[in-house]
């Protein structure tokens, strides 16, 4: 990796990922074993905005961005079947195109290849796909990876821009949602929680944490195929 000056946010990525392989475990193991709890889809919130993060991170300074996608279209394919069965244990095939974080974030990763490189044809058709295609969290991996991406060397326009796209989830949540925040008669949307996201993302941290990159690939399907057996073991 080159040492270019390339953006101004946080570049210690390994820490960020790992900050965010927990937040995620934590969101996954509520989603499958203590639906009750939101506070573990709450945490998990903030895992998304950061795997976005250090994608566009990746895009800046990987040398060779055709191996970047492959490595995700591989593990997306890999992990499907049993991102399906840790959480539709029960009716497979009815979820069966229900696809995992790992298409989400190489469709993102292609349009903002797309963008960099002006083929503006290959961002609007990623765009497209994704807001219409059942992926996890739809087109906002491409929104989240823009912002990133444009205000690279203007922290403060990130942040603002941030705040912008989950603020609206303070005012716009509605009671009968398990997953809001109540507070007195107001529900608060869930997905405010991302906002926890922004100093990790904003503010530059030194931690000199390094984990192969292999065990972060690798630890999404690993983890969703443990979730898979224990429930099988505990019957739910």
């Amino acid at each position: 990796m080159t040492t270019e000056a390339k953006l101004k946010t946080n570049l210690d990525t390994n820490f960020l990922k790992l900050i965010a392989v927990i937040a995620m475990t934590i969101d996954h193991v509520g989603t499958a074993f203590f639906p009750q709890y939101p506070i573990f889809r709450w945490i998990g919130r903030i895992a998304f905005p950061i795997f976005c993060y250090c994608l566009t991170v990746g895009l800046l300074y990987t040398h060779d961005i055709k191996k970047y996608l492959t490595r995700l279209g591989i593990f997306a394919l890999i992990s499907q079947p049993v991102y399906v069965l840790a959480f539709h244990p029960h009716d497979f095939w009815e979820n069966a195109t229900v696809w995992n974080i790992y298409f989400t974030l190489f469709v993102s990763l292609l349009a903002m290849w797309g963008l960099k490189e002006k083929k503006w044809w290959v961002f609007i058709c990623c765009f497209l796909f994704a807001s219409f295609v059942n992926l996890d969290y739809s087109s906002n991996g491409i929104i989240l990876m823009l912002i990133f991406y444009l205000c690279r060397n203007k922290p403060g326009l990130g942040m603002l821009l941030y705040t912008l796209v989950y603020l609206p989830a303070a005012f716009n949540g509605y009671i009968e949602d398990p997953l809001a925040l109540i507070i007195g008669n107001h529900a608060i949307g869930f997905e405010v929680f991302a906002l926890f996201a922004l100093p990790l993302i904003f503010f530059k941290t030194k931690t000199r944490i390094k984990v192969p990159k292999w065990i972060f690939y690798g630890f999404y399907p690993a983890h969703l195929a443990l979730i898979y057996i224990v429930r099988l073991l505990l019957n739910v």
